[in-house]
């Protein structure tokens, strides 16, 4: 980047970011914590993108506790559109990430986006055109269609989330143990066969269905029935 060259605008893609979550339902605190380590690397980065990640380092800045979590979230925020994730299958290569400016106000903060791709073209021949392009095309929000698919595609939760809903529906943790495991062991199919649309949904129909062949609980008896006026006196 050019010492003269105007860097993205903290404060400005911050605003930006900030506008987008508050209409996104999707997104939870732990996505909005992970989203700002991821943040606080592009900036140190110099805004330079992909910026390397170590998962250990995001775990801790981001505060999020579980592993399933933090690949989960990392995974919804590329699904809806906030960063790009490219994992690395090479234990000894970490795993990258680009983020793009949110900054839209001005076709001059979209320029300033555009420059730090081009100028990493020409160190490193090595990147792929087509990923660039598409990182400062228009594409690089998904279309209505595209957010549709995006939000209707099954993401498989964690053991955590589901013992939460089960608690919520004021059932047991080991049922919500069960549905985990089940499922889990089975790839997510309803029925073996179908791939699960809304684990929730599922989730009900397992509670219902728990209910349904759940054994009576034996009913209080008295005690032995005993002749209270029963002669001793008399042989058997």
């Amino acid at each position: 980047m050019k010492t003269n060259e105007t860097p993205v605008n903290y404060i400005q893609h911050l605003t930006g970011f900030y506008e987008l979550i508050a209409q996104d339902n999707r997104l939870t605190t732990a996505h909005v914590s992970l989203y700002m380590a991821l943040f606080q690397f592009w900036n140190i980065n110099r805004f330079q993108n992909p910026i390397s990640i170590s998962r250990n380092e995001m775990m801790e800045i981001s505060k999020i506790g579980s592993t399933n979590t933090y690949t989960k979230c990392l995974k919804e925020l590329d699904a809806y559109g906030y960063i790009q994730y490219l994992p690395s299958f090479n234990p000894l290569k970490g795993s990258t990430v680009n983020l793009f400016d949110f900054n839209k106000g001005t076709d001059k903060g979209c320029e300033r986006a555009v420059r730090p791709s081009i100028n990493s073209i020409n160190n490193n021949k090595h990147i792929n055109i087509k990923t660039i392009e598409g990182e400062n095309s228009p594409s690089e929000f998904p279309s209505p269609q595209k957010q549709k698919k995006l939000k209707e595609r099954f993401i498989t939760p964690d053991s955590k989330e589901i013992k939460n809903y089960f608690l919520e529906k004021e059932n047991t943790i080991i049922e919500a143990e069960k549905f985990y495991n089940y499922f889990e062991s089975n790839g997510w199919l309803v029925g073996g066969k179908t791939k699960m649309k809304d684990w929730k949904a599922a989730a009900r129909n397992w509670m219902l269905n728990a209910k349904r062949f759940e054994k009576p609980e034996p009913t209080a008896t008295s005690n032995l029935h005993v002749n209270e006026n029963k002669r001793y006196d008399i042989p058997l």
